[in-house]
């Protein structure tokens, strides 16, 4: 049976490679974006098997009533795919309160705000798979990107609870956790922050440091296939890597971690009393 997707962020780079995927198998997809003419393609492709929404994820009323238009035109909705999103670029004390407060209300809000709206629909028809677009940097954390890990790692801690909290609905979570992709992610769609004099010297060692990390981007028409198994997997993972940049990463980041962990253990035994 076709499955129906509602995807944010549609217009360019997961969103759009992840709409085309689905569109090309014959699934339905109601697809997001700020300009719904970056979808015209699309529509003249596949007819109305697309269903353009104009839509700014920060506006909680108008995600309420996109959602309810993408089911009342499909009758389900089978895949929700959390992907809005941009890269906050500055140090930490670089950021201003408008930066930090944007980053959120776009990373974290905007995706709370699909999932609230998504959940009845998908609770009713007792099934249903969200995918939350996280990204390496939702689980570790780097310099010069502060502000976009935290809202990440928000995104990461509240899609765990939520998988607890609909698992018995028959409802699926999995965060994709992409490395680097030869997406804008850190072109045309990234911010930055009014830089400090101070960190010119760290942030050009920073810049280097992503390069070592980012040497080889990921394809993102290759993502379609694998976005597919994911969907498609009776028993789908909670995480997912994209890229074979990030296992590494990880392993190095959480060996670190545990062995921290343990050397100070005696002074967390202290604390307890």
């Amino acid at each position: 049976m076709a499955k129906t997707w509602f995807i944010t962020g549609a217009s360019r780079g997961f969103g759009k490679e992840w709409s085309i995927a689905a569109l090309e198998r014959g699934d339905n997809v109601a697809a997001t974006a700020r300009d719904t003419s970056s979808l015209d393609d699309l529509v003249q492709q596949f007819g109305d098997r697309i269903l353009p929404l104009q839509l700014d994820v920060d506006d909680r009323d108008a995600v309420f009533a996109a959602v309810a238009q993408a089911h009342e035109r499909f009758g389900r909705l089978d895949v929700v795919v959390n992907n809005a999103g941009y890269g906050q670029f500055g140090m930490i004390e670089e950021i201003s309160e408008a930066e930090a407060r944007a980053q959120f209300d776009t990373n974290v809000f905007g995706a709370l705000f699909v999932t609230q709206a998504a959940l009845p629909f998908l609770r009713e028809q007792g099934s249903g798979h969200f995918l939350q677009v996280s990204s390496i940097g939702g689980i570790s954390a780097f310099p010069n990107i502060g502000i976009y890990n935290a809202s990440k790692w928000a995104l990461e801690a509240f899609s765990q609870s939520l998988a607890a909290e609909v698992a018995d609905f028959g409802i699926k979570v999995t965060l994709i956790e992409p490395g680097g992709f030869s997406t804008d992610w850190g072109g045309a769609s990234a911010k930055h922050a009014q830089p400090n004099p101070a960190y010119d010297t760290y942030r050009e060692k920073a810049a280097e440091q992503r390069k070592a990390r980012v040497a080889a981007p990921g394809d993102p028409t290759a993502s379609r296939a694998a976005v597919l198994q994911v969907v498609d997997a009776e028993n789908p993972p909670l995480r997912v890597f994209f890229g074979d940049g990030p296992l590494g990463i990880a392993t190095r980041d959480y060996e670190s971690r545990l062995a921290e962990w343990r050397e100070w253990e005696h002074v967390s035994k202290l604390a307890q009393g």
